[in-house]
């Protein structure tokens, strides 16, 4: 019987277009200290039609925009639907990392209600990253007194 699951790989995988997939692939190897895994160029050698990495142990696929297919990064565009969520071993680390490559900050590395250090960044490519770690273990008590706490501030 054939496994329906690629060897190596988890069920759900997120396929990221890249705006010049080869740059971001060397900034996810610098920033998240990604493993690539494989590329399959474009018949002229100019693009990447599809790649994988893995990132943390989990695949991530990705490609360079394609528009005639409905392919586009989201490079310049003015909201996102989808963002990544990565959590780390030292959140601040990776954060810092990714700004000193050119990322921009959306959200400053804080500590949340909920036990966990936060923050977001946008890479050269457009794709929003929320980076994450745990750093107290609540009960969900806990974590309700907080956020009540929390959004009373905001009021």
């Amino acid at each position: 019987m054939i496994n329906p699951l690629p060897e190596g790989s988890q069920p759900l995988i997120p396929y990221m277009v890249m705006h010049d997939c080869a740059k971001a692939m060397d900034y996810y190897k610098n920033v998240f200290l990604a493993e690539e895994v494989m590329r399959m160029p474009s018949p002229d050698g100019k693009k990447i039609m599809h790649a994988e990495m893995r990132i943390s142990g989990c695949m991530v696929y990705m490609g360079d925009e394609c528009p005639q297919q409905g392919a586009k990064s989201p490079k310049g565009a003015k909201h996102r639907s989808v963002t990544m969520t990565l959590y780390c071993l030292d959140a601040e680390k990776v954060f810092q990392r990714a700004v000193n490559h050119g990322a921009k900050v959306v959200k400053d590395m804080e500590l949340q209600f909920w036990g966990d250090k936060m923050g977001s960044v946008i890479d050269p490519f457009g794709h929003q990253w929320t980076l994450m770690q745990r750093v107290e273990e609540l009960s969900p008590e806990e974590i309700q007194k907080r956020g009540e706490k929390a959004m009373a501030a905001m009021a």
